[in-house]
């Protein structure tokens, strides 16, 4: 086998080679990841700028909200230079860069996501003790792991994809992903395939257990509750997580547990779509209209804007 690829470049299909329906897909992916951006920066700024949003949850929820952003703009802005641009192509360093960058906001949002949980956990189960466990240290590091647990399970799949030696150009998709790409390959990609499916499983069963676990102590907690108004006042400090959870692994799941990268892979695509435009801009949203103090940050900040404007 020679040390290098017979293949330099990838042709990436998109979605679509309809140019009027190459046009509605550009504006619509343009608005959508504008308003994810405009709405995630939203939410760091308010976090950033309000004190009454300086517990651990909102921290978390910082960092989400940065994840997101990454995440789509990982994806998104490369499909639209390359609608507007016409140019399919993309070189092997730079589809491998993309897929190293995909891959790691997304497992790192995964590991958030179970991590959440466990702050939801702890904030309706151990209420007097909130703050002495979630302090600002806690915090950080369990950032911090989320970052590193992401790079562990990106590190050994693409450590052994980058040498493979491609006589195949075409990649069925709009990014690059590792299923498409293997298909290109023209070694034996088996190894390599199962530990994709590995570290994809491994990830979720790992994240997916740590969520179980916390809103199963949660759902014991609530049940205890004496009231139904206490009942929904704990649910509701949770509810919105459990749909961004939902939606979250719900996507993944479809996209990356699979048996073969042989697997067709257009209804992928869609999925794909919906998951690094749609979800990213929904998921603010999930949260700051479901969440009380983020509504009176956002209103108490747009108040101060409007009273310094109207001074000057």
């Amino acid at each position: 086998m020679r040390n290098h690829s017979s293949v330099t470049m990838f042709i990436l299909l998109g979605l679509t080679n309809d140019p009027q329906l190459e046009i509605l897909i550009f504006v619509f992916l343009l608005i959508t990841y504008l308003s994810s951006i405009i709405g995630n920066l939203t939410i760091i700024v308010l976090i950033l700028m309000d004190p009454h949003l300086k517990t651990a949850m909102y921290f978390f929820l910082q960092n989400f909200s940065f994840l997101e952003i990454s995440f789509t703009t990982a994806c998104v802005p490369a499909y639209l230079y390359m609608i507007s641009s016409g140019d399919k192509t993309i070189s092997i360093g730079a589809c491998f860069g993309q897929i190293f960058f995909i891959v790691l906001f997304a497992a790192t949002e995964f590991f958030l996501l179970a991590v959440m949980s466990y702050d939801r956990y702890v904030a309706i189960c151990k209420p007097l003790h909130y703050v002495t466990i979630m302090n600002s240290r806690v915090c950080r590091i369990l950032i911090i792991n989320c970052w590193v647990s992401g790079l562990l399970i990106i590190s050994p799949p693409l450590g052994l994809t980058v040498p493979l030696e491609f006589c195949g150009s075409v990649i069925d998709h709009f990014a690059c992903d590792a299923s498409p790409i293997l298909k290109n390959s023209c070694s034996d990609t088996w190894f390599i395939e199962q530990l994709v499916v590995a570290c994809a499983v491994l990830t979720f069963i790992l994240t997916l257990v740590g969520v179980a676990v916390s809103y199963i102590c949660i759902l014991r907690m609530i049940l205890r509750l004496p009231s139904v108004q206490q009942r929904k006042k704990a649910f509701s400090t949770c509810s919105s997580h459990l749909i961004v959870v939902s939606l979250s692994y719900g996507s993944a799941i479809f996209i990356y547990v699979k048996p073969s990268a042989k697997d067709e892979v257009a209804m992928n695509k869609v999925v794909s779509l919906l998951a690094t435009s749609v979800a990213p801009l929904l998921n603010p949203f999930i949260y700051t209209l479901r969440n009380k103090q983020v509504r009176e940050s956002f209103h108490n900040t747009l108040k101060r804007f409007t009273f310094i404007s109207k001074q000057e």
